[in-house]
């Protein structure tokens, strides 16, 4: 590159960065697309609406109960990844979706949960709506090349046969859909449907599909719901948390920014300018890809910021250690890309594949974390790659070309991790058996295991109208105070009721006792509002509920399936990229004792466990196999010259050794941006930051002190077992040489 093309790209940078960041702080066009500020938050970080149904049967069995939860949430996913649905009472289920204001237009496009039915002429019930799999509005083209738009279904099992024999036996009849006993749609058989699967075709708009497909939708819960009762709420944590989780956040990107400007010269500005972009590129995509942003949300963020200072130190480490070595600067800047490429993309791939099996197979909050952790990990891997080699390269072509732009790189003697394994390995043992050691201490002095959450264990939600109106923060410096008093716990959701005094409190679950108690701490510090009840007396305008469990057993279920799944891919990958199992085998079982430790740190300070713990256990996850892919790729990358080391041991010890710098800047710049969460962030945030840095410095000891020495066992082995085949092999060629000169030997005697 010659000095005006370095120019003409400075520039260019220059431009784009301006524009990205003048989109993300005002937006462009009309409706300022592309703004921060519209991006969608959650319901915890900004609010929406809420929608409470009661089934129509007085006494719906748990089962049913459960099963139209489930399925519900499986419905408002269309809405928002982040909805929740959970149950109130024993025949209730609230609805509760996040960064919409108008529960009229929800309602309107939910449609009122009822009965469904596919009915023959005669009135015979071929099936119910609970057999119905999928229903969604599609377009086709018909017999003219003309687009049509018709609605595609798909039954289960029991569905497909029941299906199958109604349509091959009424070949030209009508089936009629039938929901809440009105005909919505009577579509004629036009040839035996057997596979599960047909298509609704008519004289349908793009609406009146989505209306019928929606219809057939609802109209599959196993139970019959009517709305009770619907409200615009505000955020369960606060625009306090928001606020404050973007404040630690830009405070972590300029202490990341400052550190690899002092450890990396010219690189870790150019790192700056690049992670700037990465910041602006992010919030203008979650913006175009319409995602809602919630508190797991932000940890796929953090987590990808991590990965995009991770890219530029395994780049920059490299340069270094090629100029260290003799290299020209010319020369280790295209050899330190080169060799770095492979470790950015196996590690970035990994945790792409785990987004993928993620969002296709989780629900809620999970698959909100694989969507916003994958969209960072792809600008995050194109900006270090693409933008940090054009910049490096411009300013080496108008003259920064000396050395000493490029800081010097610390040295390390080798570090004999190998042969200090059963020391490493006692350690980490203790360190993982911690948290099932504290799970049963607190289990026997009657705490429970772990600290569960309303999100696990379901609580008590606490309806009060107060005579005068509190903001949110009000809420959160007064009233909840007073809550905490009462219940002896600081885990307390609340959630504001637009156009009035209502605000909705969810706690642990509260005895009768504690309820009165709460009533007249409440009305003492604060004066409830009142209303005439039956016999015309004056009552408090408080209402206390039962509510389940927001994550349901079927949803644990789902994210427990998808998570092993995700890491049985991303080892796969390993396998496959690697060609040796061993290096998929090591980097597994440094997966658990770094899951373990932070599964210990909730068992040990007792945080709470909620929805955060799911996404704080993916970020470790991501993290971690990220870190101990840079140090199997530099044993790869040694083994291609065993002959130059004297041992095994040495090779991995000089593979951990090289890649030391990065190990330490990695770990040091990511747990600083967690660190400025925790210390600047309301009491939610921490409990989130804080299980987030135990396994940032788990990783960094698992990926160094572990991996390796594992992967030394594992291979060894192989290598013992090579070696005695060897010898078995040369000895019986030996043996088979020493018998046939014998018998030459033997024959020219008798010759004699």
């Amino acid at each position: 590159m010659n000095k005006k093309k370095a120019w003409i790209t400075l520039i260019a940078f220059a431009a784009l960065l301006g524009v990205l960041l003048y989109t993300a702080a005002f937006g462009l066009g009309k409706g300022k697309s592309g703004a921060a500020k519209n991006i969608k938050l959650g319901l915890d970080l900004e609010g929406g609406v809420s929608i409470t149904y009661q089934t129509v049967k007085d006494n719906p069995s748990a089962e049913d109960m459960s099963d139209t939860v489930y399925k519900l949430q499986q419905r408002v996913d269309g809405y928002s990844t982040e909805a929740s649905v959970y149950q109130e009472g024993g025949n209730r289920i609230n609805i509760e979706i996040p960064g919409v204001s108008n529960a009229d237009e929800i309602l309107e496009e939910l449609g009122k949960p009822g009965s469904l039915e596919f009915q023959l002429d005669d009135g015979t019930v071929i099936l119910n709506g609970s057999h119905v799999v999928s229903a969604e509005a599609a377009s086709q083209r018909d017999k003219m090349n003309n687009t049509e738009y018709v609605v595609q279904l798909e039954f289960d099992k029991e569905g497909t046969k029941a299906f199958s024999d109604a349509t091959s036996a009424h070949v030209g009849d009508q089936i009629s859909i039938v929901y809440d006993g009105e005909i919505v749609s009577a579509p004629r058989v036009n040839e035996p449907i057997t596979d599960g699967k047909c298509v609704i075709s008519g004289s349908f708009t793009i609406d009146t599909a989505q209306e019928l497909a929606s219809y057939i939708r609802i109209g599959s819960l196993s139970l019959e719901l009517e709305e009770i009762r619907s409200n615009v709420v505000g955020a369960q944590l606060g625009q306090k948390a928001l606020s404050t989780s973007l404040k630690g956040g830009i405070i972590g990107l300029i202490l990341v920014v400052l550190i690899m400007i002092i450890v990396y010269k010219v690189p870790g500005i150019i790192a700056g300018f690049a992670l700037l972009l990465y910041a602006a590129m992010d919030l203008v995509a979650l913006n175009a890809f319409d995602m809602t942003l919630t508190l797991p949300g932000i940890a796929g963020v953090i987590l990808s910021i991590g990965m995009a200072v991770d890219a530029n130190v395994i780049i920059y480490a490299r340069i270094r250690e090629e100029i260290q070595s003799g290299k020209t600067v010319r020369s280790a800047i295209d050899i330190g890309f080169k060799k770095a490429l492979t470790a950015i993309l196996d590690g970035n791939i990994t945790t792409l594949i785990a987004c993928l099996v993620l969002n296709f197979m989780a629900t809620g909050s999970v698959k909100g974390f694989a969507q916003t952790l994958a969209l960072g990990v792809v600008l995050s891997m194109f900006t270090a790659l693409v933008f940090s080699r054009l910049l490096v390269n411009a300013c080496y072509a108008l003259g920064l070309k000396d050395a000493k732009y490029f800081g010097k790189a610390i040295q390390f003697n080798l570090l004999h991790i190998v042969e200090r394994r059963k020391l490493f390995f006692t350690i980490a043992l203790i360190c993982a058996l911690s948290g099932p050691v504290f799970c049963a201490i607190n289990a026997g002095r009657g705490a429970g295991a772990l600290n569960l959450s309303m999100e696990f264990r379901g609580g008590t939600s606490t309806d009060v109208t107060f005579k005068d109106s509190y903001t949110i923060e009000e809420i959160d410096e007064k009233i909840k105070p007073v809550i905490q008093d009462v219940i002896g716990s600081a885990e307390i959701q609340s959630q504001k009721v637009s156009g009035g005094n209502e605000i909705i409190f969810k706690t642990r679950q509260l005895s009768v006792e504690e309820r009165q108690q709460l009533t007249e701490a409440l009305d003492e510090s604060f004066k409830i509002d009142t209303y005439k009840d039956n016999k015309g007396e004056d009552a408090l305008s408080i209402n206390f509920e039962t509510i389940s469990s927001t994550i349901s057993n079927e949803m644990r279920r789902d994210a427990v399936i998808a998570v092993i799944i995700a890491v049985i891919c991303m080892l796969a990958y390993i396998w496959f990229r690697f060609s040796d199992i061993r290096f998929a085998s090591a980097a597994v079982i440094a997966l658990v004792h770094d899951v373990l430790l932070v599964f210990a740190s909730y068992a040990i300070v007792r945080i709470s466990v909620g929805n955060t713990f799911i996404a704080a256990m993916l970020t470790i996850v991501g993290y971690s196999i990220n870190a101990t892919i840079v140090i199997f790729d530099r044993v790869r990358e040694n083994l291609k010259n065993r002959r130059s080391y004297n041992t095994l041991a040495e090779l991995v010890d000089t593979s951990i050794t090289s890649t030391m710098t990065r190990s330490i800047y990695t770990s040091l710049t990511t747990f600083v941006t967690i660190a400025c969460l925790y210390v600047v962030g309301v009491p939610s945030i921490k409990e989130f930051a804080l299980p987030l840095m135990v396994g940032i410095l788990a990783g960094a000891f698992s990926s160094v002190c572990l991996t390796g020495p594992l992967w030394y066992i594992l291979r060894k082995s192989k290598d013992s077992r090579e070696a005695a085949a060897a010898k078995a092999e040369a000895e019986s060629a030996q043996a088979k040489k020493i018998t046939s000169s014998k018998k030459k030997n033997k024959g020219k005697k008798s010759a004699k």
